[in-house]
C-alpha cells in the first residue's frame, strides 16, 4: 500500500504547526512517524486542555480561567508549562492554579531535544524541559544526550506536586528512587504531598461482588471459606480449608520482584501451602510459571494473562497476597486484599508501607495490625516473613481473624482520599502561582 508521493500531513496547534514530510512507503512511515504521532496526540491534549475552559460552556456560562488544572503524568506535564509560558503572561489564567499527579516516577517522557521545535514552546523555555542522559546512558561517543523532559518540566512549573502516597512522596527526594529528578524534587519539597489512591468500593465490596461465588462482611466472614473452596476447585488444586492459599496478582517484571519469588518457590514449596499467581509481561517469566505449575501440580498455579473476574476470585479465595515489589508508588492490591480479608505480606516500600500495618500481638491495646511490611527485599527475608505469616493462620486462628477484620474495617475509599486532594487544592489557591 503506497501514500500519493505529494501527501503531507500538518496539524494546527495553539500557535504551533506540526508537519510530517512527504512519505511514500507505508511501512517506513509507521516506524519513523510513531515517536512523534505519541508526541502529537499529547501535545494536542495538553493544548486542548489549556483552551477548554476558555471556550466551553458548563451550565450556560463559559468555565473561564478561575480553575484548577490537575495533570496526571508525563502525559499531560505540558499544561503547567504552557500557563507559565504562553498564557500568564499575557494575563490569562492568572488565577489559575496546576497539581502535577505522579504515579510512577519511572516514565518521564523523555524525548529527543529536536522535538522542542514542534511543542510550540519560546525558545527561552527550553531550560524547563531540558534533560541530558549521564555519559553511560548514551547510545555511542558522539552522543550529547540531549533530551527533553515533558515531567520535568511539570515538576518544574506546577504549583503543587502529589505523589499516590507519603512515602512514595519521599523516595522521589532520594537517588535511589528519584529517577535523576531526586535533587529538582527536593528542591520542591515545600509544595510536595503525597496521598494513597482509593478504591472503588462498588466494584471492590465482598458483600456485593458479582465477580465471586459468595458474598461475606467484616460481620460474617463464612463465605470467604466458601470462596477458597470454589477458587481451589476451579484450578484445579486439592481443595483443603487448613492449607494456606497465597496469592500474586500482577505484571510479570522486575518491578515487582517475580525473580525473587523464582528463587524462594523451591523452599516454599516445601511447605504445605497452595500458591496461585495471576499475571502476564516478561515471556520468559510467563514460561517459569507454565513449568512451575508442572512440576508442583498439587501446589502451584500460574494463569497466564490478566482478567478482572478471575483477580477478584483469587483476592477473595487466598489467604495471604504476597507484594514483593522493588519499589511501588502506590500498589492497589494490597488495598483490595484487606478489603477482602485477605491478609497482605509486602515489601516496606512506597505506598505498601503506608497501607499495611505490620501485625503486633502485644500492642498497647491489645493485637494490631493488617498484614506484614518487611524490609530489606530479600529472598530470607520475605521467606521469613511468609512462614511467620503461614505459622499464625495455621496455630492462632483468633489472631488471624482480628488480622482479616481490621483490614476489611480500614477506610481506603476515594472519599478519604478526596478530603485531602481539596486540602491540597486549598493550599495551591493560596500559594502564589508560578511565574518565570
Amino acid at each position: 500500500m503506497k501514500l500519493p508521493s505529494s501527501m503531507s500531513i500538518e496539524i494546527q496547534l495553539t500557535g504551533c504547526l506540526l508537519i510530517i514530510p512527504h512519505i511514500t512507503d507505508l511501512e517506513i512511515y509507521m516506524e519513523i512517524s510513531l515517536v512523534l504521532l505519541v508526541i502529537i496526540r499529547y501535545t494536542l491534549l495538553c493544548y486542548a486542555a489549556c483552551e477548554a475552559p476558555l471556550v466551553l460552556e458548563l451550565g450556560g456560562y463559559i468555565y473561564g480561567q478561575n480553575c484548577m488544572f490537575v495533570v496526571n503524568d508525563w502525559h499531560a506535564s505540558l499544561v503547567p508549562v504552557l500557563l507559565a509560558a504562553k498564557y500568564r503572561p499575557y494575563g490569562v489564567y492568572k488565577d489559575s492554579r496546576s497539581i502535577l499527579v505522579i504515579h510512577n516516577l519511572a516514565h518521564q517522557g523523555v524525548e529527543p531535544a529536536s522535538t522542542y521545535p514542534d511543542l510550540g514552546l519560546p525558545p527561552e523555555w527550553y531550560g524547563a524541559l531540558e534533560w541530558v542522559f549521564p555519559e553511560w546512558a548514551r547510545r555511542h561517543a558522539l552522543d550529547k544526550g540531549e533530551a527533553v523532559n515533558f515531567l520535568k518540566g511539570a515538576v518544574v512549573t506546577a504549583d503543587r506536586i502529589v505523589t499516590v502516597s507519603k512515602g512514595y512522596s519521599w523516595e522521589v527526594t532520594t537517588a535511589e528512587g528519584g529517577q535523576g529528578l531526586n535533587e529538582l524534587l527536593s528542591s520542591r519539597k515545600s509544595v510536595l504531598n503525597g496521598i494513597v489512591n482509593g478504591i472503588d468500593i462498588n466494584d471492590w465490596n465482598p458483600a456485593t461482588d458479582k465477580c465471586i461465588p459468595c458474598h461475606y462482611s467484616v460481620d460474617d466472614l463464612s463465605g470467604k471459606a466458601k470462596c477458597k473452596g470454589a477458587l481451589q476447585k476451579e484450578l484445579g488444586l486439592p481443595i483443603r480449608p487448613d492449607v494456606p492459599l497465597i496469592g500474586f496478582i500482577g505484571r510479570l517484571d522486575y518491578q515487582k520482584g517475580i525473580d525473587l519469588i523464582q528463587l524462594i518457590i523451591p523452599d516454599l514449596m516445601r511447605e504445605d501451602v497452595q500458591f496461585v499467581m495471576l499475571g502476564s509481561g516478561d515471556p520468559e517469566l510467563e514460561d517459569w510459571m507454565r513449568s512451575t505449575e508442572s512440576i508442583f501440580k498439587d501446589k502451584f498455579r500460574g494463569w497466564v494473562g490478566f482478567s478482572v473476574p478471575v483477580s477478584h476470585r483469587i483476592t477473595a479465595g487466598c489467604d495471604i497476597l504476597l507484594m514483593p515489589s522493588r519499589f511501588e508508588p502506590c500498589g492497589l492490591n494490597q488495598l483490595y486484599a484487606m478489603q477482602y480479608g485477605t491478609v497482605p505480606v509486602v515489601h516496606a516500600t512506597g505506598g505498601l508501607r503506608d497501607t499495611v500495618e505490620n501485625f503486633n500481638p502485644f500492642g498497647e491495646n491489645g493485637e494490631q495490625g493488617t498484614g506484614w511490611a518487611f524490609a530489606p527485599l530479600t529472598t530470607e527475608n520475605m521467606l521469613w516473613t511468609l512462614r511467620t505469616a503461614i505459622s499464625t493462620y495455621r496455630e492462632h486462628k483468633s489472631s488471624w481473624e482480628g488480622l482479616m477484620k481490621r483490614g476489611m474495617s480500614k477506610d481506603f475509599t476515594w472519599d478519604h482520599a478526596a478530603e485531602q486532594y481539596e486540602q491540597i487544592f486549598q493550599w495551591a489557591f493560596i500559594d502564589r502561582p508560578y511565574v518565570m
